[in-house]
């Protein structure tokens, strides 16, 4: 039986819930009015009051690493700090009036000075300056380019008004190492020079965005936010090896001061190969400290420099008659240390001898300018002149180093007849480091040019390998003429004066120096000024590795004997970095003289 006293607490509990259920029904209503009916008009009242904002994602540029994936250039993490000057009134006024346990700007700036490595004076004036400009700024730029440290330094304060954006920077892990090739990049991240530059389509990253609706209490307006992302450079792998860039850099370094030389560069090349497996020069740049190094010393003079060969081009034209003239490495001619010749031709030899009967290896390890010239008169001046170019002497080896110099053989019509003697041991032809160690390189590797290459891949942010276009591999020289020089020229460095210095124990080696003379820029020589080179190989019965090594204008020591110590310790280097196996044949001794 239902009486007034049960009846009283259920009507009160409905009246509740039709109260509630009402409210609720006033809100959905509202929210339905204000999301879905008029939303429009409420989005541009909320826009009304904001402000767009943009935020730039940045892309990791890509890293350029050895034969081994070593890191020689890489991207780390810097940050561009800033201050809220109006915070700062601020909390410094909660501060004064015991409002906050903070502590004052005065004392965090001190610091912050600390930390970032300016004065308290200049960090305090970066927040007074700005509010003299503007009592209401809410942004000064504390420094840009801040590193990891400094920016968790700063973040271990617990102050509010200082933030970080953090951005890629460019770093050198191993300084100077293979710098002359690496190359830098600018302050605004632009490329520079060397391979940073010549390939940075593969390096380069692309930077995305991050664009947003801001309200006027500076939160971000829910549904605003557009992300274009941003996309990773490649990876740049080189041919060089760094343990052995660093040793060889070392070396030159020590070996162009000993020498009082201006400069001095080590060219490792791989025979079967083609590809450089070091690249040293003194001076060169740390990319690091790009400022510390002269102009002149910040790209590689190995690349962007030509240079009279000298004698070394002997052997270039004893492979020509050999292969071209039927000639064998016991030909002879007769030679004194002057001959003279049609039209008023005069060739000196470097030392006074009598009329000697050379044979083509002898005329080698003498270094007979005589003798070679003589013995080029076996073919004609064009035959000549196309077995340089087929060399690739004056053709450039299309490494990828940006502007890449290339020799200069004249046509033929050009020569007068001085000159078709001359560039028969290297005097009126000029060529490169690349370019004479890959022409060595084809002379041993059984007559067969090889693609000289400084960049082995680049493998972009996919995954995708791309691989440098390279010429295909080209016969100059029969084998039989290939064989021959190898013996010819391991005589060289058996018999010459310098013979006890170039040796490796273990190993056979061949190779040949040459002394060039240098322009006086009005048509003449310098006097008593050389750019000095020596060229070898090893083991001689199977060559796997060229090195050049090359002094310019080496004033203690000024023939190509200066190379010869840099040489032997560049080559065994070289033979202990790759574990060559030491030689298990003897050479056979060839005769100088008929």
């Amino acid at each position: 039986m239902t009486t007034r006293s049960t009846r009283s607490p259920r009507r009160r509990t409905v009246v509740a819930l039709a109260v509630v259920l009402a409210v609720l029904a006033g809100f959905i209503v509202r929210l339905v009015d204000i999301q879905v009916v008029n939303a429009d008009d409420h989005i541009k009242d909320s826009l009304d009051v904001a402000f767009a904002g943009q935020q730039t994602l940045y892309g990791t540029r890509g890293a350029i690493v050895d034969e081994n994936g070593q890191t020689l250039a890489g991207s780390i993490l810097r940050y561009d700090c800033q201050l809220s000057p109006l915070l700062i009134t601020q909390i410094d006024a909660q501060v004064l009036e015991g409002e906050s346990d903070d502590p004052l700007w005065a004392d965090v700036s001190d610091d912050v000075a600390e930390i970032t490595g300016q004065t308290p004076e200049e960090v305090r004036a970066i927040v007074g300056d700005a509010l003299a400009d503007n009592p209401e700024s809410e942004y000064a730029k504390l420094k840009n380019g801040v590193s990891t440290e400094q920016f968790r330094a700063l973040a271990d304060l617990g102050v509010p008004y200082i933030t970080c954006n953090s951005h890629p920077a460019r770093a050198y892990p191993d300084g100077a190492v293979a710098g002359n090739l690496v190359g830098f990049l600018g302050s605004d991240g632009a490329p520079q020079e060397s391979l940073e530059l010549s390939q940075n389509d593969c390096l380069a990253a692309t930077n995305g965005t991050r664009t947003y609706e801001k309200g006027k209490d500076g939160v971000v307006i829910p549904g605003t936010e557009v992300e274009t992302p941003a996309t990773d450079g490649g990876t740049l792998q080189l041919t060089i090896n760094r343990d052995l860039q660093w040793y060889l850099q070392q070396l030159i370094a020590e070996q162009t001061q000993n020498m009082a030389a201006q400069h001095g560069a080590v060219l490792v090349y791989e025979v079967k190969t083609g590809k450089v497996r070091a690249a040293a020069e003194y001076p060169t740049v740390d990319p690091n400290n790009v400022d510390a190094t002269e102009v002149k010393d910040r790209t590689s003079e190995m690349f962007l420099g030509r240079f009279e060969p000298g004698s070394t081009f002997k052997a270039l034209t004893a492979a020509t008659v050999i292969d071209a003239g039927g000639q064998t490495k016991d030909s002879t001619v007769v030679a004194s240390s002057e001959e003279f010749f049609a039209d008023g031709a005069r060739v000196r030899d470097a030392f006074k001898h009598p009329a000697y009967t050379y044979t083509l290896t002898g005329v080698l390890i003498d270094s007979s300018n005589a003798g070679i010239s003589k013995f080029s008169e076996k073919v004609d001046r064009q035959t000549r002149a196309d077995y340089f170019q087929r060399f690739g002497i004056g053709q450039g080896t299309a490494s990828g180093y940006p502007n890449e110099q290339i020799g200069v053989v004249h046509p033929v019509d050009q020569w007068g007849t001085q000159t078709a003697y001359n560039t028969s041991f290297g005097q009126g032809v000029e060529t490169t480091m690349p370019e004479l160690a890959r022409a060595y390189g084809t002379i041993v590797n059984g007559g067969v040019r090889m693609p000289l290459q400084i960049i082995e891949s680049c493998t972009k942010a996919d995954g995708t390998v791309v691989e440098p276009e390279v010429d295909e591999p080209e016969r100059v020289l029969n084998e039989s003429t290939s064989a021959q020089m190898r013996e010819m020229l391991e005589n060289v460095f058996l018999q010459a004066p310098y013979a006890k210095t170039v040796a490796i124990p273990g190993y056979r080696v061949g190779g040949k120096t040459g002394t060039g003379e240098k322009s006086d820029g009005n048509g003449g020589y310098k006097r008593g000024v050389y750019y000095t080179t020596m060229v070898g190989f090893a083991p001689a019965e199977d060559p796997e590795y060229v090195v050049v090594v090359t002094l310019d204008e080496p004033t203690k020591v000024t023939s190509s004997a200066a190379n010869a110590t840099a040489f032997q310790k560049a080559m065994t280097q070289v033979l202990k970095t790759y574990r060559v196996m030491p030689s298990t044949t003897s050479p056979e001794l060839l005769p100088k003289f008929g």
